[in-house]
């Protein structure tokens, strides 16, 4: 792994996980304005508190070294999740400003994973 590409993976995955972590904290403490929100989508209060969790769990498993299926896992629900909230914002009509957020945590995730170094990639093993 090159130099440049260890760069982008780590600040990619350092700020992917504070977005995560971030964005966890408010969904956990279920702030007003993030409740407001949610209702807004169309979507239960009690989702916030699942979301903060598996947000928490996903960083954990981003970040440890090891455990790269975990590692896909955990990928694989940022980008459900992010893609999910953007196709939300769009649904209801909100403007850029809106999905601006989870589009910039889409990329992140997007950009760790694909410059995530061989150590934390799952390898399929052929039987």
């Amino acid at each position: 792994m090159t130099k440049r590409n260890k760069i982008i993976y780590w600040v990619a995955t350092i700020w992917l996980a504070l977005g995560m972590l971030s964005t966890g904290i408010v969904q956990l403490l279920q702030v007003k304005e993030e409740v407001a929100l949610f209702t807004r989508l169309g979507y239960p209060a009690y989702l916030l508190s699942i979301l903060a969790i598996w947000k928490f769990l996903g960083v954990v498993a981003v970040l440890i070294p090891k455990f790269p299926l975990l590692k896909e896992w955990a990928y694989a629900g940022f980008f459900f999740v992010m893609s999910g909230a953007v196709f939300s914002h769009l649904a209801v009509g909100d403007g850029a400003a809106e999905y601006f957020g989870p589009v910039l945590l889409l990329v992140l995730t997007g950009l760790s994973w694909y410059f995530r170094p061989a150590s934390r990639k799952f390898v399929s093993v052929n039987l």
